[in-house]
């Protein structure tokens, strides 16, 4: 039975559709929740005259991210869940892993949408194929068409 669920969220239809899919569970195991967000490293671009880097956008990312997981904790607590909430920096797969093994979670649960095409899969990779391939315990993908 699932008793520490980690939830990805980013705020996306999929991780929405992931967000409301984990009330369920989440009352029938009695879990406790954790709701992560990941902002991606914003590494300084080096372009062939030096580095670019833009604080601004750093600034948005974070705050963007902020609203996510604080819009994420409060649609879990409009259900009646309690939830420990994290924003995370790095990549997402890295950070997910890491924090689902700090955690010492037992399932995660991420969304995912569906893409057309390979040329739009493969530019576009998959968080939740890694997340199966990297981290310690199960992985619930609510799939979004």
């Amino acid at each position: 039975m699932y008793k520490r669920i980690l939830i990805a969220y980013d705020g996306s239809d999929a991780g929405q559709r992931a967000l409301l899919g984990t009330h369920d569970l989440a009352q029938w195991t009695r879990a406790e929740l954790f709701l992560v967000a990941v902002v991606p490293n914003t590494t300084p671009f080096m372009a062939v005259d030096g580095g670019v880097y833009n604080v601004d956008i750093e600034v948005e990312l974070v705050k963007t991210a902020k609203t996510v997981l604080a819009d994420g904790l409060k649609r879990l607590a409009e259900a009646g869940y309690q939830a420990t909430g994290e924003l995370l920096t790095g990549d997402a797969v890295d950070e997910i892993t890491r924090h689902a093994r700090k955690i010492d979670a037992d399932l995660v649960v991420v969304g995912h949408q569906h893409v057309d095409g390979w040329a739009a899969r493969w530019w576009r990779g998959s968080t939740s194929r890694a997340l199966v391939e990297h981290v310690h315990c199960n992985v619930l993908v609510v799939v979004s068409h």
